[in-house]
């Protein structure tokens, strides 16, 4: 079983909390507040704004080497929600991943909302959450955390598709925030 670290405490921080439990893996959780408490899990779990992750950074770097780092954020803007406040040809992910050089950096998650991780399902199909990233045994831990949890999770590919991740995330909500569609919905995985 994994231990696993979340840091965060929103919705998405609880929804993956109770999936990280439902599996059998331990896990803790980390606040705002908790800023001199260790952070032990295997897999660390960024369950926060996307604003919010170069502070978490800045103060939690050398606890976060060698372990996996999970970057749920959809770096969009909030003001206008019309765009990503990345570069084009780059991802949060990416810049996780280059502010961490010893850490297993994935993109998880950010495809997903907390009421799919909850439910279990989008519609008819059932709740699949897609991992990208470099480490094929990071990938390996995360996705069967995730399985054991009782979802499913597809291998998106290298953490360069995080960028197409990040969009995927950024449609998905814009369509939630224009009552489009259901914040319990979203986009679903036939395989």
């Amino acid at each position: 079983m994994a231990h696993i670290s979340i840091i965060g405490t929103g919705n998405m921080g609880s929804a993956i909390a109770g999936l990280v439990t439902k599996g059998g893996n331990t896990v803790e959780v980390f606040s705002s507040s908790d800023t001199g408490k260790p952070v032990t899990g295997d897999i660390v779990v960024l369950a926060v704004p996307h604003g919010a992750v170069p502070a978490i950074l800045a103060e939690r770097a050398d606890q976060l080497a060698g372990k996996v780092v999970v970057d749920i954020t959809n770096p969009l803007n909030f003001e206008t929600f019309d765009s990503l406040n990345v570069p084009a040809d780059s991802s949060a992910a990416a810049d996780i991943a280059r502010a961490l050089p010893q850490s297993r950096v994935l993109k998880a998650f950010n495809t997903n909302f907390a009421a799919t991780l909850v439910s279990g399902a989008v519609g008819s199909l059932p709740t699949t959450v897609l991992i990208a990233g470099d480490d094929a045994d990071a990938k390996a831990l995360l996705a069967g955390v995730i399985t054991t949890g009782g979802l499913r999770a597809v291998d998106a590919g290298a953490l360069s598709r995080a960028r197409e991740l990040e969009a995927i995330g950024f449609l998905q909500l814009t369509l939630a925030a224009g009552e489009k569609i259901a914040w319990t919905g979203g986009f679903g995985v036939v395989a």
